[in-house]
């Protein structure tokens, strides 16, 4: 009986697709350039327009490249449109969308507890920076936020820039070479606490929306791990499928 492994088969345009990634997350294609052309790249690797147009239309698809209709294909760029759009999927009762404003209250580097270790795949107190801040959307407090990074790969951010940005994942990507692709959320409904009482303005035990969001770069490697706890009197989780 042979026990050898079977290889795993790849199709060609997915190998395509990990070649290209591979040039974007090197740098050798940083955000905002304007990658080659299809037939130029089907040229140097040898492949057919149509398998090298699957390849990247699987990267657009991911938001790790946006098409521009007879431009060309740029690396994607985090700005607040991309971050509203994409990844904030908190809106008004009526269905305003709007990105929200933040205030910080605590920067701080510390080891990592054992939850944020597991979700940022790193080892149980390896140092980490955490971010507390409250997301204040149509003039009402709406979100508080624990932001949890390696600081390994975000040296410095627990006090540089000494201002943070209202749209941190352009930060991430600018500052520090990470761009985050996409992002896998989990949402559960708790009682409110003596923080959320707080900063948010409810009363204790009032029901707030919990959500765990694990954001991913370009590889699927984590690089951020954010706990936030949303009141819903004004505004609600929104996703469309």
């Amino acid at each position: 009986m042979n026990d050898e492994p079977t290889p795993s088969y790849r199709p060609l345009h997915q190998q395509i697709k990990e070649a290209l990634l591979s040039r974007i997350v090197s740098g050798v294609w940083p955000p905002g350039t304007f990658i080659p052309s299809e037939s130029a790249l089907s040229h140097e690797y040898g492949v057919s327009v149509g398998t090298l147009r699957k390849a990247v239309d699987a990267l657009a698809s991911e938001h790790i490249v946006i098409r521009y209709q007879g431009k060309g294909t740029v690396v994607a760029t985090h700005d607040s449109d991309r971050s509203l759009f994409q990844f904030f999927h908190l809106i008004s009762l009526n269905g305003k969308r709007s990105l929200p404003i933040s205030r910080v209250l605590q920067r701080e580097r510390r080891p990592a507890a054992r939850d944020e270790a597991d979700a940022l795949e790193i080892k149980e107190d390896s140092m980490v920076v955490h971010i507390r801040r409250v997301r204040i959307l149509d003039e009402v407090p709406a979100l508080l936020e624990d932001l949890i990074v390696d600081a390994e790969r975000f040296p410095a951010l627990e006090c540089e820039p000494e201002t943070l940005p209202n749209t941190l994942y352009q930060l991430y990507q600018q500052k520090f070479g990470q761009s985050i692709a996409n992002a896998e959320e989990r949402l559960f409904a708790v009682a409110a606490g003596v923080q959320e009482q707080k900063y948010l303005g409810v009363e204790l035990g009032s029901p707030l929306l919990e959500i765990r969001r694990i954001a991913r770069g370009l590889k699927g490697e984590a690089l951020e791990y954010r706990i936030s706890y949303c009141t819903t009197k004004q505004h609600c989780y929104w996703n469309e499928i």
